[in-house]
Order: structure tokens, then sequence, then C-alpha cells
């Protein structure tokens, strides 16, 4: 059945969208999507893929998970999530303990942020949240990401607190991925509660990285974000 997915994915490859796709996700000796190799296929019709083989087995799932091409990884992530939104308690928790173990092969930014979500986040909205924290603890760059955009999950919940514990635990990260994704989660979180934004903003500014600040004051107004920069 992975082969199968594989196939259809195959015939709608795209020379020209995967040349610039190498380009985008830094691809690159010493960049940090190196070696990837991508076929240049929309996220739109992958989900379309992920609906026609959503009841695949998790072990499929994996031998998806397990392979070189970029598209074929995000494809079953794709799946995992649909599969996670119509399973049972017992079958989620498979799913996220999956998740995890995968996170050397959720390896590029967009893999992350399409589904860390939908299937971290959403897992731990009503559970302890210290695997989180661990992830956020650790060296690995994708780790890191997944603990963050996590929260977007309890963000759209208005549970804000985990995105700035996080936020704390990353705010000196020298990597540009983990400096946007925590200003692009603590623009969302102004979003909901701007006061709480700015109430943190005002701790921490003068420490954060002015990459990540930028992201995090990207919706305020012109006044309000040269105030904050004026700050670094």
């Amino acid at each position: 059945m992975p082969n199968s997915v594989k196939k259809i994915l195959q015939k709608k490859r795209n020379k020209e969208k995967a040349i610039f796709l190498l380009r985008f996700f830094k691809t690159q000796k010493g960049q940090y999507g190196e070696g990837d190799v991508f076929w240049g296929i929309t996220v739109p019709e992958q989900r379309k893929i992920a609906q026609q083989f959503k009841h695949i087995s998790l072990s499929q799932i994996q031998e998806l998970l397990n392979d070189q091409i970029h598209e074929c990884r995000l494809t079953g992530l794709l799946i995992l999530i649909e599969k996670y939104n119509s399973a049972e308690e017992k079958e989620q928790e498979k799913i996220f303990k999956l998740y995890l173990k995968n996170y050397q092969n959720i390896n590029n930014w967009d893999l992350v942020d399409l589904s860390a979500p939908a299937i971290v986040g959403n897992y731990l909205l009503d559970k302890d949240r210290k695997t989180l924290y661990d992830l956020a603890k650790s060296n690995n760059l994708w780790k890191k990401r997944i603990a963050i955009v996590s929260t977007y999950a309890f963000i759209k919940n208005k549970d804000l607190e985990d995105t700035f514990k996080i936020a704390k635990i990353l705010l000196n990260d020298s990597h540009d991925l983990i400096q946007k994704a925590v200003g692009w989660m603590l623009r969302e979180v102004g979003k909901r509660n701007k006061e709480k934004e700015v109430e943190f903003l005002k701790k921490y500014a003068l420490k954060m990285p002015r990459m990540m600040l930028r992201y995090s004051i990207e919706k305020f107004s012109g006044p309000e974000r040269e105030k904050f920069l004026s700050l670094t």
C-alpha cells in the first residue's frame, strides 16, 4: 500500500517546482534540510491522496515516514492526522507515540508545522505536558520546533501559559527556525490576548533575538513595533 501512495505521488512530479523547493527548504550541504529530496508536489494534492489512503495501517504509514522523498513523508504525516482525527483514545495514544518516535523523519519546518499541533498538541490538550518541555530542552532542532509549534493547539483553546514557558526555554536559541517559530507562536498568542503577549515582551524583548522579536510583533501597529525594536 505505501508503494501505491508513492506511485501516485510519483505521477504528480513537477521538476520545476522540485528545483524551487530544493532551494526554498535549504537542502544544500551544511543547511538544515541537507540531502532532502523533493518531487515538487503541492500540499493540497497531497491532502487529497491522504484522504484516499486514510485507512492504511500505522506500519504502512511508518514506511512512508522512512522514505527519502519529502512528499512521501509529508503525505504519511497527513494520513496520520486523518487517522488521529477519527481514532478512539487508545489509538490516538499509539499515533502520538509513533509521531514522537519519528522526530528524525519529521525533519523540515513544513513537516513539523503541518502536523505537530494536529497530533502532539491536540493529544496533550487534556494531559500532562512534560513531553513538550523535554523536547524543548533537547539539542535537536526538530524536537525543539515540535515543542513550541505544538502549543498552537493550546493557543487556539486560549490556553497560553505553556507557550510562554516554552518560549522562555527557547529564548536564546541561535537557530533561525526556532526564533521564527517562537515569534510566530507569540504572535498567535497576541491575536487571542494581546495584553498577555505585551506583558511577556516587556519582560523578555531585551533578551530575545531580533528575528524572534520581529516575528512576534508583526501584527502590532507601526509605533508599537518601533517601540519594541528600539529596545534591542
